[in-house]
């Protein structure tokens, strides 16, 4: 789903046939103004989406960002404000608060992470345990947060995980498959393997044609010895079970990439507020 589409279909199950509270308790030509304020330190994400949000709702509202995307933010801090016609600002109120809420929970542990990464050359990435149909906001707040995202789905990316290749007859035979399919079909795209031993590592690289290895659940031991017999020949990316306990010894293998899906789907949503003037 597009931005757009994610936005309109969040307003519509929220406001159904009408928002009825703001619609009693106030005039329709009843103005008022209204502004974020963080309740917890973090990084901001969502600014813009807010913006987009409340245009939504209303394009004559007046809105007025305080702060920009992927600033870091401290309690008290107020982060915008937005004027206008008072039934509006209420009826976006909510679905505002909860993209950003969520968003922010993911730009700081993003940021977090990267952090600890520190100067090794590894990039931070996401994955697709995101939540269905948010994934374009989801891996948004990871961009703002300073990591990269890994394919948006299946469409973009070839990766052969452990199941492609056991239901398929094994790595080299998957592999094989994939690029005749590439053929004919005309696609060009990138193509990543999973294994989870050195054997299997040795496999993929007797292969033509693999763009990635992705080395799962290898130990920071393990890791350094797989990049180490890789050699630059094609990419390298971290993945399975790495935390923030974890994250520095894995960069410092020197392996490419490191991806968490923690990133997305096991987030702690940051405290906003939006308070009327």
């Amino acid at each position: 789903m597009t931005i757009d589409e994610i936005i309109d279909c969040a307003l519509e199950e929220d406001l159904g046939d009408g928002d009825h509270t703001s619609n009693s308790c106030l005039s329709s030509l009843a103005s008022g103004s209204a502004c974020l304020v963080c309740k917890e330190a973090g990084v901001i994400a969502g600014i813009e989406l807010a913006k987009k949000i409340f245009h939504r709702v209303d394009e004559n509202l007046n809105f007025k960002a305080l702060v920009s995307d992927g600033n870091d933010i401290e309690v008290g801090q107020r982060l915008f404000e937005v004027d206008g016609k008072a039934r509006s600002i209420l009826t976006a109120e909510r679905t505002v608060l909860n993209f950003m809420q969520l968003m922010s929970g993911i730009a700081t542990k993003t940021r977090f992470l990267t952090l600890l990464i520190g100067n090794h050359q590894a990039k931070l990435l996401d994955t697709r345990k995101t939540t269905p149909l948010l994934r374009e906001i989801e891996k948004w707040a990871v961009r703002i947060g300073g990591g990269y995202n890994h394919r948006m789905g299946l469409y973009d990316m070839i990766m052969i995980k452990d199941n492609h290749a056991d239901m398929t007859g094994g790595i080299t035979v998957a592999v094989k498959k994939v690029l005749q399919y590439m053929k004919e079909t005309g696609l060009d795209l990138k193509v990543e393997v999973e294994v989870r031993d050195l054997e299997q590592l040795d496999e993929v690289l007797s292969i033509n044609g693999v763009d990635r290895v992705m080395l799962d659940n290898f130990t920071p031991s393990l890791m350094t010895k797989a990049v180490g017999i890789v050699d630059g020949k094609i990419e390298t990316e971290a993945s399975g079970g790495i935390t923030e306990e974890t994250i520095a010894d894995y960069a410092g293998t020197g392996v490419d990439y490191i991806s968490v899906g923690a990133l997305t789907n096991n987030i702690k949503s940051l405290d906003l507020s939006l308070k009327a003037n």
